[in-house]
């Protein structure tokens, strides 16, 4: 289904307002000392309804029919209250918290906070945002246990159904998650932001994320699959947030120390500052990491810093300023064939590549509230970053040999014959998103609109060429001394992209709501620069080199449509529907960079399509949480590599295609259905579990229509189990995918039919067991934990350009020791 071809319309339906009986809740929370509680979680759980207590402790719940409503207070400092409210006029009440006489052991304080909000899922109005009628999971970093100081995806997104990852990085430098067929290298199909704000290179010409927050400075993770593409941006996977951690509101200063040691000289420092002066709020920190990997060449050395300060103008108006520093430099130790990975998959044949990663963030955000039922927010936010990759991958001019097995030669003196390819991208963009949310009587009911508008400007600049013999972390050119190097080129690449969005949400009945919304994109995207035309005789010998200029734009602007619904069975029980238009520009790597493994097809364009959700979540009392749900994507022109008539590898669009399946999460309180009556014990069961289908149906390339789509294992399952006691948690967790195809020709094994080329072929299946412990006393925490318990040896990505290309291998067993101070 093309977009222009798409026929749904959303009428907004423009009604005389009618004013009916509606009342408010206000009131405010304070201690035993009569001292306002700011930061305070008041949930109210028959509407889902949440609000955090300003500074002076006051909440506000509005549009309130006559009724009784039960309200849940909880803050970490206090006892969890619970009170009963009847509504038949505005009420004001006044809720005071209870100090905590003891300090709370690890389990109280997990089943508490469980016991109040349940299985954790955006609000269907958030701040600015509106979320009704979509699927949407969080994670909690508080409640995972596991390796946090590697950002180890694995055990951080279990509770996310349907992830596909990459387990490539050392350290958990980078993040590569996909899902639903999409691509999980260094998560190019997502929307991914800090605190709300792109941190991307660049959104649409460049979206791949080089940039990971570390798991041990996120407070959430807000992940919002594919109907966010209306207020987030277009691409098919959605949203995934990172909501670092917020300032403590209840103290000046606050400490948290983390030491880290662990497998292959692994070490990490992570130490933060935190607290609340007056109107003055502040969060920051440092992480510093080093290994060496599990393979030889495959050393790094990160630094990370965050700085955030907010401060509360009024009580209406806030001003919040961030800054990411990021500076990361990693050895690659290259990619296998099949054969090298069976005999060993700790080797490594390539000694001279490396990665370098300079990432400067930027944000000033605005919030302020016109009213009690209109909010404003403004977020002007920048980039300035570079990525720089140098390493052998090949011969150069030789597309047809194979890049993992030509030999890196060296000469009588041990030097190095064959230049590094080097490439080098230089980031600098800019932003600002605004919106408005309102919320609105219209037939006796509360509507709430959500206008906004961004404007995205990005000027990027992209270099290839030689990198000369050397073997160190060298990312100078050397054109000069290789003049017939053959993949040199310089790139500008200045995209626009203006946006407007909006959503409202009609509220039918109390129990069931609709969301229709759209968005309008303009996107201008060019690429001005020249390469050089290199031409070899039979003997490999330079016999022509021209240098050629490639100039291009092009111009696009269409609306995207969606609509989402939500019908509230009872206060614990949601059955949720939507579908929404999506669209993935092509990048400038799709249309310039140069690689030994693939050429790229001069008419490629850009991919079309829609997704669609329809699913059930909720809770039973105190003892089941689950989210169970259908799914549905159709992909036009999806872009994949082919074979040409040449035996070429081609990047260009592939077909049409069409991804299906249920996924599906329950927790299960065993101890709370068992015997509920000792909070100091804990026993939970979990299992994520994802089922998936897929076909291309339709294409003009020869072998590909009915084959399946790539990067879909059929059977996605994490499960695991929670134990605690006290100050004692341990957990271990299985996982499972089933194999999955890396290229459309579903090629089981190589081409060649002997394993050779690691390349081309399939991920075969793999289950990897992780089992997590920790103890707390006092200020102190201990983690501990050992990964891939079993020892699996297994891959997870076939790379055709870096890290690769090739195979490249995951992580064996692997233990790591975490020692907390928090004051």
């Amino acid at each position: 289904m093309r977009l222009r071809d798409c026929n749904v319309v959303i009428f907004f339906l423009l009604i005389t307002t009618i004013v009916s009986a509606q009342y408010t809740i206000k009131g405010t929370v304070r201690n035993q000392n009569n001292q306002a509680v700011q930061g305070a979680e008041v949930y109210n759980r028959t509407t889902g309804q949440q609000e955090i207590t300003k500074v002076d402790g006051s909440f506000e719940f509005s549009e309130l029919a006559e009724g009784v409503y039960f309200l849940a207070v909880f803050s970490f400092d206090y006892e969890i209250l619970e009170q009963e409210v009847t509504v038949s006029k505005d009420v004001e009440i006044k809720l005071v918290l209870n100090l905590l006489g003891e300090e709370l052991s690890e389990v109280i304080v997990t089943q508490r906070r469980e016991k109040v909000f349940g299985l954790k899922q955006l609000k269907p109005v958030e701040g600015t945002a509106i979320y009704a009628g979509k699927k949407s999971e969080v994670v909690l970093l508080s409640n995972v246990q596991g390796n946090l100081a590697s950002n180890n995806a694995r055990q951080i997104y279990a509770q996310v159904a349907g992830l596909n990852i990459y387990e490539n990085s050392s350290g958990g430098l980078q993040l590569n998650i996909g899902g639903r067929g999409l691509d999980p290298n260094r998560t190019a199909n997502f929307n991914t932001r800090q605190n709300g704000y792109d941190i991307s290179a660049d959104v649409l010409g460049y979206p791949e994320s080089y940039y990971t927050p570390p798991a041990e400075a996120i407070e959430e993770i807000q992940v919002v699959r594919g109907a966010a593409s209306l207020q987030y941006g277009t691409q098919f996977g959605g949203l995934l947030n990172f909501k670092m951690k917020r300032p403590n509101p209840n103290k000046k200063i606050e400490l948290v120390s983390r030491q880290t040691l662990g497998s292959y000289n692994l070490f990490t420092s992570f130490n933060s500052l935190g607290g609340t002066i007056g109107k003055f709020s502040y969060y920051t920190y440092f992480n510093y990491k080093k290994g060496d990997g599990f393979r030889a060449n495959s050393e790094f050395d990160s630094k990370n810093a965050y700085f955030h300060l907010g401060y509360q103008l009024s009580d209406k108006t806030k001003l919040i300023g961030e800054f990411t520093y990021l500076d990361y430099l990693a050895k690659q130790p290259g990619g296998l064939t099949d054969t090298q990975f069976n005999l060993d998959p700790t080797f490594s044949n390539r000694t001279r590549n490396w990665f370098d990663v300079n990432w400067k963030l930027f944000s000033l955000k605005l919030e302020h509230e016109f009213s009690d039922k209109t909010d404003f927010s403004f977020n002007l936010f920048g980039l300035n970053a570079s990525r720089s990759a140098v390493g052998f991958r090949g011969i150069p001019g030789s597309l047809n040999t194979n890049p993992i097995t030509d030999i890196d030669e060296v000469d009588g003196s041990g030097g190095f014959v064959n230049s590094r390819d080097l490439i080098v991208d230089n980031f600098k963009n800019w932003g600002a998103e605004a919106r408005l949310l309102t919320r609105y009587q219209l037939l006796d009911k509360e509507s709430v609109l959500l206008i906004g508008s961004k404007f995205y400007k990005a000027s990027n600049e992209s270099r290839q060429g030689s990198g000369g013999i050397g073997s160190g972390p060298d990312f100078d050119f050397q054109d000069d001394a290789f003049p017939d190097y053959p993949n040199q080129s310089s790139f500008d690449f200045p995209n626009i992209n203006l946006a407007v969005f909006g959503e409202n949400i009609f509220k039918i009945s109390d129990k069931f709501s609709v969301t229709p919304g759209f968005r309008f994109e303009y996107i201008k995207t060019e690429s001005q620069g020249v390469f050089n035309d290199v031409v070899f005789d039979n003997a490999g010998n330079p016999i022509a080199n021209s240098i050629e200029t490639d100039n291009r734009e092009l111009d696009r602007s269409f609306f995207l449509l969606g609509i989402g619904s939500s019908y509230k069975i009872s206060n614990s029980l949601e059955a949720y529907a939507n579908v929404s238009q999506n669209f993935r520009s092509i990048t400038f790597s799709d249309i310039r960079v140069v690689s030994p493994t693939f050429r790229v097809d001069p008419n490629i364009g850009d991919e079309e399509g829609f997704t669609a959700d329809i699913g059930i979540r909720g809770r039973l009392n105190n003892m089941l949480s689950y989210d169970i749900s259908v799914f549905g994507l159709v992909y036009d022109d999806r872009i994949g590599i082919v074979f040409n008539d040449r035996a070429e590898r081609v990047r260009g669009n592939i077909g049409d295609a069409v991804i299906y399946g249920v996924e599906s999460f329950v927790d299960w309180n065993v101890w709370n259905t068992l015997s509920g009556d000792n909070e100091n014990y804990r026993l939970n069961l979990f299992a994520n579990t994802s089922f998936t289908t897929s076909e291309y149906t339709s294409s003009d390339l020869s072998g590909v229509e009915g084959n399946k789509v790539e990067f879909i294992p059929e059977v996605n399952l994490k499960a695991g189990l929670k134990f605690g006691y006290k100050n004692f948690l341990a957990n271990i967790q299985y996982t499972y995918l089933s194999e999955q195809f890396t290229d459309v020709s579903n090629a089981a094994v190589a081409l060649d039919g002997d394993n050779r080329n690691g390349i081309i072929g399939e991920i075969p299946s793999y289950s990897i067991l992780d089992l997590s412990l920790s103890y707390s006393y006092k200020k102190f925490k201990l983690e501990t934990g050992i990964n891939n318990l079993l020892d699996e040896s297994y891959f997870t990505q076939r790379a055709t350009g870096y890290p690769g290309p090739g195979i490249i291998p995951s992580d064996p067993l692997t233990w790591y020791a975490t020692l907390q101070f928090k004051w």
